[in-house]
């Protein structure tokens, strides 16, 4: 049975007087249930999610090594069972929610005065969404997210922090702080919703907007592994937008792979891969370029990017440096600018706790994979996870069986692409 979503405005109050998110609150038809999703129940994440910098013990060598004998160069590693112990604790979908650690950048696009200062900081904006999606150096990997699976999250921004381009961040040197807004009228809301629409292909959404600055980002990407010798190569196929209402404006981008190398030793993750964000309506436009390192020497992680108004074929900024480091922007009139990603303000996620998400929430979904994985138990953790990759395989057979194509709750397939059902353009 095909299901009709509705939206409750954020005017309305649940029975408790707190205020319903227009993201966050979605009901079903009368006749098949409801579910009811409060902002207002979300606290700040505080889950330590740095991954112990161990490398590849001699008993899980011998697995990979094992696992490696039987693969082929270039084989799609979408369908091969991976080991436990090289797992994350934390699903892919809560990692792309991690690419929105610096929301005052995000939120300040919106606040440049002309198309080229907005261009360009979406760009600075973009190069330093990826060092904290990354926890730790160790490369290891996300859960596999079930179909149906959904994460949500908020992040609250004071508003004196959302500053417009080349203002620079006001953290000091060394200073990773969490900014809490003290009063929420004095901040804005980011809402973040992601939910696995696809199993084959294995197809991730997500979702955000904030109401006040007339802002969201709609994603879809669809992620291919494959086997490279001592590397996994995840290609990102896919893209986004970000749209400014205020402004009518629309960025299209897309995403670098990601590689793990050295898989025997201690594994690592580099990005790699040309990335373009294109604006129709100004005409301008960025090439970012992430460097994989040379078999012999040459420095890891590097970044070179490029933002051009394409009428005019002129070049307005240059970018260079690290992803997880240092970058320089230099721009059309000589400034200069320097983004220390390892001193950006980290804001964290609010995010409500386990006894208040749904079965098929990322981490209530993954509680016991989690809990066992924080033990060391690799065995006990391997059979919850086998559990719920083989309950998903059941219910695939059930749907095949009565022809019945599966549902996601949040995002319409609209041609090659899914989009959020109720997003900010459409309801403004």
């Amino acid at each position: 049975m095909a299901y009709f979503w509705r939206i409750r405005h954020s005017h309305q109050k649940d029975t408790s007087g707190g205020e319903i998110s227009p993201v966050q609150y979605v009901g079903r038809t009368p006749n098949s249930g409801s579910e009811l999703v409060l902002s207002e129940d979300e606290k700040s994440d505080n889950e330590d999610k740095e991954e112990t910098e161990l490398g590849v013990m001699e008993d899980q060598r011998s697995i990979i090594l094992h696992l490696i004998s039987q693969l082929k160069l270039g084989m799609d590693l979408t369908k091969v069972v991976l080991p436990t112990f090289i797992l994350e604790k934390r699903s892919l979908l809560e990692m792309y929610a991690d690419f929105m650690a610096h929301p005052d950048l995000l939120l300040a696009i919106t606040a440049g005065a002309t198309p080229e200062e907005r261009v360009i900081c979406f760009v600075e904006y973009y190069l330093t969404a990826f060092h904290e999606g990354r926890k730790g150096a160790l490369a290891k990997k996300p859960y596999n997210p079930i179909i149906g699976e959904t994460f949500h999250c908020s992040w609250e921004v004071p508003k004196d922090r959302v500053k417009p381009k080349r203002t620079a961040p006001r953290s000091p040197a060394g200073c990773h702080e969490h900014p809490m807004a003290d009063d929420p009228s004095n901040s804005y809301k980011l809402r973040f919703v992601a939910e696995q629409v696809s199993h084959h292909p294995p197809i991730s959404c997500f979702y955000c907007e904030c109401k006040e600055k007339r802002l969201c980002v709609n994603t879809h990407v669809w992620t291919k592994s494959k086997f490279m010798g001592m590397s996994v190569g995840v290609s990102m196929i896919g893209e986004g937008v970000l749209r400014l209402l205020e402004h009518g404006e629309e960025y299209v981008f897309t995403l670098p792979s990601a590689y793990a190398r050295s898989i025997l030793t201690i594994p690592w993750v580099e990005l790699g891969g040309k990335v373009s964000i294109n604006c129709a309506k100004t005409g301008y436009s960025a090439t970012v370029i992430f460097h994989t390192k040379p078999f012999y020497g040459g420095k890891v992680h590097r970044v070179t990017a490029e933002v051009k108004h394409n009428p005019t074929n002129t070049i307005v900024c240059k970018a260079h440096g690290e992803w997880n480091g240092t970058l320089e922007f230099t721009y059309s009139n000589g400034e200069t600018k320097v983004i220390d990603t390892t001193t950006l303000p980290v804001y964290p996620k609010k995010i409500r706790p386990l006894e208040k998400q749904g079965p098929m929430e990322s981490r209530n979904l993954w509680r016991e994979v989690t809990r066992y994985l924080r033990l060391g138990d690799i065995d006990a953790a391997t059979e919850q996870k086998r559990h719920l990759e083989e309950k998903q395989r059941v219910e695939e057979r059930k749907r095949e069986n009565l022809r019945t194509p599966w549902k996601p709750k949040y995002f319409i397939q609209e041609g090659d692409g899914w989009v959020y059902f109720n997003p900010l353009w459409k309801a403004h």
